[in-house]
């Protein structure tokens, strides 16, 4: 066979080129494999065809040709980063990270080099590594809108829920993300609490032709902004489209949730085991098994359920090895902060440093989870004097913020001089400004269970403080907290088995009254049970304790969150129900499996009177 003369294969070159920058992968794809073909050793056509070859997601052809490129110059670091990028495409995740060791070895340091590392990571689910490198990719192109999105990602999915937050700061061009990477971040940044950012997203997604990826999350934002019949009509609008069948189990799962909210506790059973029949990675199963509970529970087939959550949260802690491993590590929750007691004496020597009056001291709601807090949280968001703020970490904030004062916690927080008192008082309402915008007049509430095990910080800040604790049955609150698909890992390992889960209970109320009897704090007890069974009573009762003016909305907290859309806590779905007795006393379906931990849990049935119920 004839030499291909040098001027066509120049020309050939030159229309290749042409194509690939055009995006006509397919047709540059020939052009590329004749050129190799008859410059075998020439480093530009095999760098295009490569390129061309990866663009059409053509892994395995892709990988020979960058080796070859590499044989030819094995100290380009470019060559070394692209054969990466094609053995992440293959899934050989190891072998891909060998490259890119090779590649930073010989000088690679581009944005698209540690966002290429950093999707890798994300591959593997190792979250920890991907925020660590994409954080460096966004801080070398902080334009660059997928690269942020995805330093996002791994940030929420390893739980650095402030350092998430941040990289949404000052965020407002999307350009360069494709409908679904849209719909997905803009999912992300409603999770996050972010729901103005959030409704610019879902704005800008419904003017936008979108494929069944993005319908399909678009749809998820609806449910989880409790939207439904828009969320129906999107399903259906999948449905309909042969090209929805892509999404597999995912979409059976969003059609589950949607008849589990309509109340259609058969159908979302049988589309919940379809989807499991489909998982084939067993740590994957938690996802569908913990939504199947709520729907097998509602069928009344409470064994079924009880089996259902005890595989879930074997599948989530495995789930867990992959993505947070130093969580599991580190085992169940030794309650560290419940070891150790403000002393006496210490309390004594406490200078107020001119606290914040009541009026002027944030509203705390406190509480073992799932005791019926966000039921309060949106009954006091109702009433206009009152803001909520969802779920914030800002009490642990401060008392990370004493801690670094050089104080020790909690036994010499008298050691606090009034200027740093001052200080961290104004550090928490600059971190709530963040959060929620109060208008003048207005005071905050501080919505977060598990501040009751910060109640020394409380109390030494805002001595005035009303504090509202919420009080449920403990086998109830216990069983609760057993069914919901938690996502922070410390709370993920404590609700692993119901004896870690019982103690932890325990540990957090023993704490509590013993820094109660030391302290004296402004609280008031609210019983969820007898709370919804005379909802206008127990309100009325909540105003006086806060010596607010009576406000009708507060008896409709279920049409004001669903005014509000977007809640923070996995109660989303129960809160915009009008206020019911449901959830009392279901426990007895499952007293035969909660029989081992109700000792742990029997001095708060004998202190509060459930004993006989």
């Amino acid at each position: 066979m004839s030499p291909v003369p040098k001027a066509t294969l120049q020309a050939w070159m030159r229309e290749a080129a042409a194509l690939y920058g055009a995006g006509q992968f397919e047709r540059a794809e020939p052009l590329c494999r004749q050129l190799a073909s008859a410059l075998p050793t020439n480093e530009p056509v095999l760098n295009l065809w490569g390129a061309v070859l990866h663009a059409l997601e053509r892994y395995a052809e892709a990988q020979p040709v960058f080796a070859k490129l590499i044989e030819l110059q094995p100290h380009n670091a470019n060559y070394w980063m692209n054969l990466g990028t094609v053995r992440r495409g293959l899934g050989q995740y190891d072998q891909a990270l060998q490259a890119y060791t090779r590649a930073a070895e010989l000088g690679c340091a581009t944005p698209e080099f540690h966002f290429n590392v950093g999707l890798t990571h994300l591959d593997r689910r190792d979250y920890e590594s991907a925020r660590a490198v994409l954080k460096r990719a966004v801080e070398l192109a902080p334009a660059n809108a997928l690269m942020r999105s995805e330093y996002i990602k791994a940030c929420y999915e390893s739980m650095a829920m402030e350092e998430a937050t941040a990289a949404l700061q000052g965020w407002t061009d999307f350009s360069g993300l494709a409908p679904e990477q849209l719909a997905e971040a803009g999912h992300r940044i409603l999770n996050l609490g972010e729901t103005r950012l959030a409704e610019r997203v879902v704005s800008q997604l419904h003017a936008t032709q979108l494929d069944p990826r993005a319908t399909l999350t678009l749809a998820q934002i609806m449910e989880r902004t409790n939207r439904i019949p828009e969320a129906q009509q999107l399903i259906a609008r999948l449905e309909a489209d042969p090209q929805a069948q892509s999404l597999g189990t995912d979409l059976l799962i969003m059609r589950a949730q949607i008849a589990q909210r309509a109340g259609n506790h058969e159908l979302a059973r049988e589309l919940f085991e379809r989807t499991l029949q489909g998982t084939s990675q067993f740590h994957d199963r938690h996802f569908a098994l913990f939504p199947l509970v709520r729907s097998l529970d509602a069928l009344r087939s409470y064994d079924e359920a009880f089996a259902a959550m005890v595989e879930a949260h074997e599948s989530q802690i495995a789930h867990l090895e992959l993505t947070a491993p130093l969580a599991v590590v580190r085992g169940r929750p030794t309650w560290e902060i419940a070891k150790w007691s403000c002393d006496p004496q210490d309390i004594e020597r406490w200078d107020a440093a001119d606290p914040p009056s009541l009026q002027d001291s944030p509203i705390f709601v406190v509480a073992f989870p799932r005791s019926g807090t966000t039921l309060l949280e949106q009954t006091l968001d109702a009433h206009p004097a009152l803001r909520s703020m969802d779920e914030q970490p800002i009490v642990q904030a401060a008392l990370d913020d004493i801690v670094a004062a050089g104080v020790y916690y909690p036994e010499q927080l008298a050691k606090l001089t009034p200027e740093q008192l001052r200080t961290i008082r104004a550090r928490y309402f600059t971190r709530a400004a963040a959060k929620v915008q109060l208008e003048p007049g207005q005071r905050l509430v501080d919505k977060n269970p598990l501040n009751m095990l910060r109640l020394p910080a409380i109390q030494r800040l805002f001595p005035n403080a009303p504090i509202i604790l919420a009080i449920r049955h403990p086998c109830d609150v216990v069983l609760s907290c057993f069914m919901q698909h938690f996502r922070a890992p410390h709370f993920v390992m404590l609700c692993s088995d119901l004896q870690t889960l019982a103690d932890g209970y325990r540990r957090s109320f023993d704490f509590w009254y013993q820094q109660s009897a030391l302290l004296s704090p402004n609280v008031l007890e609210v019983r969820y049970e007898n709370f919804v069974a005379d909802f206008e009573r127990g309100v009325r009762e909540i105003a006086e304790f806060l010596h607010l003016p009576w406000h009708d909305g507060m008896l409709a907290p279920a049409e004001h969150a669903r005014a509000k859309g977007f809640i923070s806590t996995p109660s989303y779905s129960q809160v915009v129900q009008p206020v019911n007795q449901k959830a009392v006393g279901r426990w007895r379906a499952y007293e035969r499996h909660l029989a081992p931990v109700i000792p742990l849990l029997r001095p708060y049935l004998q202190r509060w009177d459930y004993s006989d119920r």
